[in-house]
């Protein structure tokens, strides 16, 4: 059987990069005492540097070609999503500070480090929590704003699924009741099907992938459930290869106290188009999030879970949506 190696580099330990064989396993027990870390959104830019957030500080990082890991900008106003867009922009789905930044969606040029606001409200209503977003090859961003863990009446008909044209205008593709708690979102390689994962944690709601014909106007239409991960957790974020492939960060080592089981997972899922599963590389790690291509031949997924960033190599070449 042929073995993946999956290298870690840790965020709170000596900076040592290691690696593992996914096929060992432990025979010991361990209890999280304390986390000080949640890392998210993992990008890669066009040298090769990681880009990828820490939710609990508030912070960007980024891992150099060389192994040197630094802040590229705390705050970052719980900048959770990355992703550079097709001008080489740092896009970031950002949750606020509570106070005078909204949550929004920013883009960052990364030569003059100017900064500006996308989205931070629709038809008079500010978002709520951006999570996560994609591009398609007319330049237009697509982005997810989820409710919050307690749902307040004022974010009725706010989060959603929305589309960035490139004339700065902002459509709303989707909202309740279509999709409920939208998180991870990536669209396939021919711009046909978006996908968006489902992320309820209640008891009995959507922990699974939709899957919508996209149009070339990009309006969705015809849902289906591409996968459902229920009663276990859901998917976080996702990426997709230049084949169409998924690869979705779904699962837990352990329970977290919601009603999600232990029924998927812990690590990367890939499933072919056509919803079959073709492999699942497991993550010790909780809580595993989000996963992006990237090197030369972008043939190296990068993983965020806990404090951690992993990386291990494909057999097939990824895409930088």
């Amino acid at each position: 059987m042929k073995r993946t190696a999956l290298c870690t580099i840790s965020l709170f330990l000596p900076f040592i990069t290691a690696c593992a064989d996914l096929e060992s396993t432990s025979t010991t027990d361990l209890s999280v005492a304390a986390t000080v870390a949640f890392t998210e959104g993992p990008t890669v830019d066009r040298d090769g540097t990681v880009y990828f957030t820490d939710l609990y500080s508030s912070r960007i990082l980024r891992l150099s070609t060389d192994g040197v890991l630094s802040t590229f900008r705390q705050p970052s106003y719980r900048a959770n999503g990355l992703l550079f867009d097709s001008e080489w922009r740092l896009l970031a789905c950002e949750g606020g500070d509570g106070g005078s930044v909204l949550p929004r969606v920013t883009r960052t040029n990364m030569t003059t480090g100017s900064i500006e606001v996308l989205a931070d409200a629709y038809n008079g209503k500010q978002l709520h929590q951006p999570n996560d977003l994609t591009f398609d090859a007319k330049g237009r961003i697509y982005f997810t704003d989820r409710p919050g863990a307690i749902r307040r009446p004022e974010q009725t008909g706010v989060h959603g699924v929305y589309r960035i044209d490139p004339d700065g205008s902002i459509a709303r593709i989707l909202t309740e009741p279509e999709v409920l708690r939208p998180n991870g979102i990536i669209i396939s390689p021919d711009d046909k099907t978006l996908y968006v994962i489902e992320t309820e944690q209640a008891e009995g709601g959507p922990r699974l992938i939709r899957a919508y014909d996209l149009s070339e106007q990009g309006t969705v239409s015809n849902m289906r459930i591409f996968h459902d991960f229920y009663p276990g957790r859901s998917g976080d974020g996702m990426t997709i290869d230049s084949e169409g492939n998924l690869y979705v960060a779904a699962g837990l080592n352990n329970l977290r106290g919601t009603s999600e089981t232990l029924a998927t997972v812990a690590g990367i899922h890939v499933f072919a188009p056509s919803g079959e599963l073709l492999k699942h590389i497991p993550v010790p790690e909780d809580t595993i999030t989000n996963a992006a291509f990237g090197g030369p031949d972008l043939r190296t997924l990068y993983v965020t879970a806990g404090k951690t960033l992993y990386s291990f190599r494909t057999d097939i070449a990824g895409t930088r949506r």
